[in-house]
């Protein structure tokens, strides 16, 4: 299987897809395109982990590249030391929410920012040359040092400004993963009193039903405990999902909504994906919502061009641009908190300002999932469905990018409604190209 980057660097399954030869050979291109220098690493703790930073390290240091490993630490701490320390790249090695057995390798550049696709292209490329091998003072040298871990932590705090947590009482679900190690003492450190459950990563445990996947148990705690409001973090730590003393789950939209309500914002950027519900309410206090293609870094592009000051997903990847240029869960519990104590509002009051519309998602088996657009019979059903929604929902349909599968999103004031609206698209999709 020939691995290729995606939307979020490469993964697969590790030791049989993303194996260590591909690692090792990643390595070495990583740096012929990146023009060598001083590489930082970070990883989070799931089993295979050691592997492929072994011999990740290995192709960098054979093209005299030096190395530095922070060992286990959340992916926006990567970010952090590489734009703060000059390294030429920052590597994370981590398949993020995933189950344990995946496993991915994502880049950063000097500036703490996703590689752009022609330079993730030209690693590409890379990956095919033939390599000059230096020898004795030639080879790269390997560092281990999770000293600047601390100054990630000092950022963290430091964007509270003279704001304290002292007063809450928080429940954070850290799935086992990177945040495990970070966000208890971090939260502390800063006042609040925490509640910490899954936070002891064995290797093979990472965001195993807990976590921003899996919040409900979070949320039940958060409720059970009368706690001012829970964190559940993903297995990077790059997401956050948050709950409500009352066990409500408050996702990235609701995340969105409260920074552009209490910073005034005139617009967000969401995705395609963002709930119809967030419009409405952004609407009501006259913010655009933009919307990007699914996946962060399509948000980060539409922020530059936009001049956004907040944008995200509904899965808790926020971003910042202001503090940072990579999702960061820890900030983004922050700031949500920041807004909670200078308020003086619970989480709750602000949960309450968005209602949620109804959202379905109906996956079609297809024999191709190219060319359906132009299909006559389907697209009279997506026009007359949208029409029939136009101010009081949405709808979506689009092609998986892996499978062959068109996905038919939609969202109406009602739970009758919605899986009508689906199910009439659907059928549409069956008649004419059903596998």
């Amino acid at each position: 299987m020939a691995l290729k980057f995606g939307t979020d660097g490469v993964r697969g399954i590790a030791n049989t897809e993303l194996t260590p030869e591909f690692a090792l050979a990643l390595g070495r291109a990583a740096a012929q395109a990146l023009g060598g220098g001083r590489f930082v690493i970070g990883r989070d703790p799931r089993r295979s982990g050691d592997l492929l930073e072994a011999a990740l390290t290995a192709g960098l240091l054979s093209q005299g590249a030096d190395v530095l490993s922070l060992g286990v630490v959340p992916t926006p701490g990567v970010s952090f030391v590489a734009r703060t320390t000059g390294a030429s790249a920052g590597v994370v090695i981590s398949a993020s929410h995933n189950p344990m057995q995946d496993n991915g390798i994502k880049f950063f550049g000097s500036d703490g920012k996703k590689l752009p696709d022609a330079t993730e292209s030209a690693i590409q490329a890379a990956l095919a040359n033939d390599f000059d091998r230096p020898a004795g003072s030639g080879v790269g040298r390997l560092t281990h040092s999770s000293d600047p871990i601390a100054a990630y932590a000092n950022f963290l705090s430091g964007t509270l400004g003279e704001t304290t947590l002292a007063g809450l009482k928080l429940v954070i679900d850290g799935a086992n993963g990177a945040a495990s190690y970070l966000a208890k003492p971090l939260l502390e450190r800063l006042g609040a009193e925490v509640i910490a459950t899954h936070c002891e990563p064995d290797g093979l445990n990472i965001n195993a039903h807990c976590g921003s996947t899996h919040p409900e148990a979070l949320a039940a705690r958060t409720k059970s405990e009368n706690a001012d409001a829970g964190l559940a973090f993903d297995g990077d730590a790059d997401r956050v999902i948050l709950a409500d003393r009352y066990g409500r789950i408050f996702d990235g939209d609701r995340i969105l909504l409260t920074g552009a309500l209490w910073w005034k914002l005139d617009r967000v950027v969401g995705t395609v994906m963002s709930n119809m519900g967030l419009e409405l309410a952004l609407q009501a206090a006259q913010v655009r919502l933009e919307r990007a293609n699914v996946g962060d870094r399509y948000v980060a592009e539409l922020l530059v061009q936009t001049r956004a000051r907040l944008g995200g997903e509904q899965s808790g990847h926020i971003l910042f641009p202001e503090l940072s240029p990579a999702g960061d869960g820890l900030l983004t519990a922050l700031q949500i908190l920041k807004i909670v104590k200078d308020s003086g509002r619970d989480l709750s009051v602000w949960y309450d300002n968005m209602t949620t519309l109804p959202q379905k998602l109906v996956n079609v088996a297809v024999k191709e999932r190219d060319g359906w657009e132009s299909d006559s019979a389907i697209s009279a059903a997506i026009t007359d469905t949208a029409r029939s929604l136009e101010g009081r929902g949405r709808l979506l349909v689009r092609a998986s990018g892996t499978e062959k599968l068109i996905r038919v999103m939609a969202e109406a004031p009602t739970e009758t409604e919605v899986a009508a609206v689906c199910e009439r698209v659907a059928s549409a999709i069956r008649e004419v190209r059903g596998a």
